[in-house]
């Protein structure tokens, strides 16, 4: 456990060497990858923050406005004196709005990025003193490692962003699975935020922006596996493709070789070809009956459903089954 003068954040991740084994395995992979989890560095965060900002890209506002007019229900239903578990916490800026009226207890950011805990916590002090708040580093994508880090108060997991949506359908319902097993009781709740399928063309400009923000978020994730996984990724070499997979419902980001080259993985050498991919993240799209059936294979019941007029985002309060 780390200490910083404040609030204690405990770090859960793997070893050093085993990240880079596994970036290393999924470079060298026939398909290319790189796990969304390697966006979110220092310069990563601001990056992200800025795309929240974009005209084109809906999600955060659209879900900040439904949470905001959402929030005497969800209080309502769900009483008082929670503890608050942020899945993928980042600047924590959705969850500063519901410490208050919920009147939590406790609050436990849970993120891969140290940086943006680090950060956050101090300013929900400011906002919310009395709230006991702590931090646990993670990537919960494999492993939902909590442990020591909960308290007996009721518990409500909130995981907003679509990030659910990052995963494929199998893979999510195994990781809504890992949160239902940290429910204790039918009072523990988990408050979900999910994009919904809509026009193409909107969801391709969500994805990949005239002034070119996500692009340089999806590329900025080379410049991080040079930190932190023995690589010498040459940016300005590869392009940035963002677009709806209709078939399989989700958007796809990708980067493409601009020709042919060879970039230094570890101790190998890995040759892309002119216009090869590497795929960095998935963001599947759901409807209200497709998620809805998720939560109660995955044992959850719905208890409440929030949308805007447009119907661009659901939100799920769903209770363990």
């Amino acid at each position: 456990m780390t200490l910083n003068p404040t609030f204690p954040i405990f770090d859960r991740l793997p070893a050093s060497g085993d990240i880079r084994a596994a970036i290393h395995a999924d470079l060298f992979a026939t398909s290319a990858s790189i796990s969304p989890r390697y966006f979110y560095d220092a310069m990563g965060c601001v990056l992200y923050e800025a795309i929240t900002h974009l005209p084109e890209y809906y999600p955060t506002q659209t879900e900040i406005a439904i949470l905001r007019d959402a929030t005497s229900t969800i209080a309502s239903e769900l009483g008082i004196g929670r503890q608050l578990i942020d899945l993928g916490s980042g600047d924590s800026v959705k969850a500063a709005k519901l410490l208050l009226p919920l009147k939590c207890a406790s609050y436990l950011a849970v993120d891969i990025a140290r940086s943006a805990i680090a950060s956050a916590l101090p300013k929900l002090a400011k906002i919310a003193p009395h709230v006991t708040l702590s931090g646990v580093v993670t990537d919960f994508a494999s492993k939902l490692d909590l442990e020591g880090t909960l308290s007996e108060a009721p518990r409500l997991f909130f995981y907003p962003g679509s990030s659910i949506g990052n995963f494929d359908p199998a893979a999510a319902l195994g990781f809504l699975q890992r949160i239902r097993a940290h429910c204790r009781t039918h009072k523990d709740a988990l408050l979900i935020g999910v994009d919904s399928v809509k026009d193409c063309a909107r969801l391709n400009l969500a994805y990949d922006d005239p002034l070119g923000v996500t692009a340089a978020f999806n590329l900025n994730v080379l410049r991080h596996l040079n930190a932190v996984a023995d690589t010498n990724f040459d940016v300005a070499q590869w392009k940035h493709l963002g677009f709806f997979n209709s078939a399989a419902s989700r958007i796809e980001m990708h980067l493409e070789a601009r020709a042919a080259l060879t970039v230094r993985v570890g101790s190998g050498q890995r040759q892309f070809s002119a216009g090869e991919r590497i795929h960095t993240e998935n963001s599947y799209k759901y409807t209200r009956k497709s998620f809805a059936a998720q939560l109660r294979d995955a044992g959850f019941g719905v208890g409440h459903y929030f949308t805007d007029a447009a119907t661009d985002f659901h939100v799920f309060l769903a209770h363990a089954a």
